[in-house]
């Protein structure tokens, strides 16, 4: 791939990915305008329990911008704060004012200032102070304010500036106690979600439409590697998947101690790799579902991708099979390690909303058995003090371990371990390229380990009409 094409991808790419980020905003904001919204149209926080010994509870440093225009906050922007003492008989006074004058009112009275609410925990800064203060109620300066009994609802519509919320009994006796939740409600989140839709799927298709031209080529007849021969049905063998690898005959006993750092290189082009993987299978998706077809441009980009990881999962700790190291490419080469995906040239416009999340899960349980988990040993060597041992990778790499400690000690790589790395990480990759739509042929629940992809049988020959009535002929010699 020339040096303006990939450039052409790299920012197609990362144009794709704002518009996806700005698509999940915006979803968001139109299912919280439809779904998160209570009765009276509120989005509701969960209920805080909140204390203080001194005389007042405050949130301050509200602040709210000035917006000007079509996005003013008057009438747009309405917040509710509802207040249950732990005592149904305690008179509770909820109010919100000008920061300033809130500093004035409880200056020198001891209070605990709101720092951070999470749904498991309250922080609070203390306020010290030895005066009482006079009766909020009666106090001139609220911009909204309630008192009474029981629950308190304070509503309030938004304005500019800085604010401070004050929760106090409302004899402005030390000793508040409350069960309080905040509510917000606006007129903005559905034409904000709607805009941020728009944007975000303009953003997506030009993105989309860059890293298109960059990977699209005139289309080249597929080179089937000799390794793969070409039975009845899949060019490549009985599925369309095709993964194989060649052992190395003298593999290093001790380069694999090594091949993390000399790794470092394919990781970091791997990363971007992917990420144009994913944004380019979506795409594809969408041409499926209206299509039937695979973009052929994006479909072998995407087999290069699988190509490539294949290559370095064979060289490094998924097989630990050769000691030569991969290529920077995307194409077919004559490294051990070998993939290719049979092109489809039709496939299922409703399989694809379904196969790569449902249809595909029971595979996705078993993959990340072989290729997730981790195992975690702590030794204690003090009362304050532990050590703790890690052991990640899945079934795959802890065989690929196993493959590493034998060749250290004996120099020799186990086959049987070897066709059986190499069944797994075929069984990993047809369920990436089905879940990836690339096929609709489903991965079989079957190990077919080897270094080279297993041959469909012959078919069976016909019996003969009257082989229920004749005597069984002898075989020939």
């Amino acid at each position: 791939m020339r040096a303006g094409r990939i450039v052409l991808l790299i920012a197609g790419v990362l144009i794709a990915l704002m518009g996806l980020s700005t698509i999940a905003a915006g979803t968001g904001a139109l299912w919280a305008h439809t779904l998160q919204q209570d009765t009276d149209g509120y989005l509701t926080s969960p209920s805080f329990q909140l204390e203080d010994s001194g005389h007042a509870l405050t949130a301050e440093h509200l602040e709210l911008l000035d917006s000007p225009g079509v996005w003013s906050w008057r009438d747009r922007f309405d917040l509710r704060l509802q207040v249950t003492p732990e005592d149904p008989t305690e008179q509770v006074f909820v109010g919100i004012a000008p920061m300033t004058d809130v500093q004035d009112y409880l200056d020198d009275v001891a209070h605990q200032e709101i720092t951070q609410l999470t749904t498991t925990d309250v922080d609070y800064r203390t306020q010290p102070g030895a005066r009482t203060p006079e009766p909020p109620a009666g106090q001139t300066f609220w911009a909204a304010s309630t008192d009474g009994n029981g629950t308190q609802t304070l509503s309030w519509t938004a304005e500019p500036g800085t604010w401070g919320v004050v929760i106090m009994n409302a004899d402005t006796t030390t000793g508040v106690d409350v069960a309080a939740t905040a509510g917000a409600r606006t007129d903005a989140l559905l034409p904000v979600g709607l805009v941020l839709l728009a944007i975000g799927l303009v953003l997506l298709g030009g993105g989309a439409a860059m890293a298109i031209t960059a990977v699209n080529r005139p289309h080249e007849q597929a080179v089937v590697p000799r390794h793969l021969p070409a039975p009845a049905g899949h060019p490549f063998g009985s599925y369309p998947v095709a993964v194989t690898g060649h052992l190395d005959p003298q593999v290093s006993r001790w380069q694999w101690l090594v091949k993390w750092l000399l790794l470092i290189p394919h990781i970091i082009v791997l990363v971007f790799l992917w990420l144009t993987f994913l944004v380019l299978t979506i795409v594809a998706g969408v041409a499926i579902l209206f299509t039937g077809r695979y973009p052929r441009g994006i479909f072998d980009f995407n087999v290069g991708v699988l190509r490539w990881s294949w290559r370095v999962a064979f060289y490094g700790y998924g097989v630990l099979g050769t000691d030569r190291y991969p290529p920077f490419t995307l194409a077919e080469t004559d490294h051990p390690a070998h993939l290719d995906v049979t092109y489809p040239e039709q496939l299922s416009r409703g399989l694809v909303l379904i196969k790569w999340w449902l249809l595909a899960l029971p595979h996705y349980l078993i993959v990340a058995v072989l290729t997730g988990g981790a195992a975690t040993w702590t030794y204690q060597v003090s009362a304050d003090q532990s050590w703790q041992i890690g052991l990640g990778g899945g079934l795959i790499g802890l065989l690929a371990l196993i493959v590493g400690v034998a060749l250290l000690f004996t120099s020799r790589y186990p086959t049987g371990l070897f066709d059986l790395l190499v069944g797994l990480n075929r069984w990993v990759y047809r369920v990436i390229a089905y879940a990836a739509l690339m096929t609709d042929d489903y991965p079989p629940f079957r190990l077919d380990s080897g270094g080279d992809e297993p041959q469909p049988s012959p078919p069976a020959p016909p019996a003969p009409a009257d082989a229920g009535t004749r005597s069984p002929q002898p075989a020939p010699h």
